[in-house]
């Protein structure tokens, strides 16, 4: 298993945030990771439903498919997935009022066979991701 997390504080309110965060047509102007949605984002948000993600992790391209696994809107958003070579992903957001602004957590997780081969740079890899992310969804909502 490979688990990463990263945290940052945006200059913007939860709400603001979280509109930006869900904003499917909009998920690629922050989301180091992604590069499209297949099938087009999540149709209606809510705990159960599912899409397809197309990716690049490491560098390589990979499709996930996705399911919502919690929702607390405005401030959680966990989705679970089944990447290529039967890696299983979790990506969980946490939104935290503070003040005026915003704390804003990712955590994912890997697991599966293949992720124990590429753990290192797995983690290596998606913190970096993580932490660009935050800092491209801090600059569009501030």
């Amino acid at each position: 298993m490979a688990e990463v997390s990263a945290e940052a504080r945006v200059a913007a309110p939860a709400e603001k945030v979280w509109a930006q965060l869900t904003d499917w047509s909009a998920y690629g102007e922050w989301n180091a990771t992604h590069t499209g949605f297949p099938k087009g984002g999540p149709q209606v948000l809510e705990v159960g439903g599912t899409f397809e993600e197309n990716m690049k992790l490491m560098g390589f391209p990979a499709e996930v498919a996705w399911t919502i696994e919690e929702l607390v809107p405005g401030r959680v958003l966990a989705i679970r997935g089944t990447g290529p070579m039967a890696v299983n992903l979790a990506t969980r957001y946490t939104l935290t009022p503070q003040g005026e602004g915003t704390s804003v957590r990712i955590e994912g997780e890997f697991t599966g066979a293949a992720v124990s081969l590429m753990a290192g740079r797995l983690k290596d890899s998606a913190t970096t991701a993580l932490q660009e992310s935050l800092r491209r969804l801090g600059a569009l909502v501030s």
